[in-house]
């Protein structure tokens, strides 16, 4: 039983590290690339920019929902309980700019449409 905590605690490391780690390239190339679109003076910059930092986010969070498996004493728990609800306030800010961009937009349109 022993060895099969052992792997459990490995796995989840690992996962921990592979969610983190793409998390973090996530949002360096949507930095890179929300540059790259705003010297070329593309309207949607902010709402492509806003939608990588958001994918990023939730794969970091999904990264900190994993280290919760291997937490053993209560100053970890609201460590990683803490991190969990700034990503998660984060993240619903980011979605909240995301709705009112694509509003936005979506005024624009209806309207050059008329």
């Amino acid at each position: 039983m022993e060895q099969l905590h052992i792997w459990l605690d490995l796995l989840c490391e690992t996962a921990t590290l592979m969610f983190e780690f793409i998390g973090v390239i996530i949002l360096i190339l949507s930095g890179i690339i929300g540059i790259y679109n705003y010297i070329k003076k593309s309207p949607y910059t902010r709402l492509e920019l806003a939608k990588g930092m958001a994918l990023g986010l939730e794969f970091k969070m999904g990264g900190e929902i994993l280290r919760t498996v291997g937490v053993t004493g209560w100053a970890e728990i609201g460590m990683v309980a803490g991190i969990i609800l700034l990503r998660a306030a984060l993240s619903f800010l980011i979605h909240w700019e995301i709705k009112a961009e694509e509003r936005e937009f979506e005024a624009l349109e209806k309207k050059e449409d008329k």
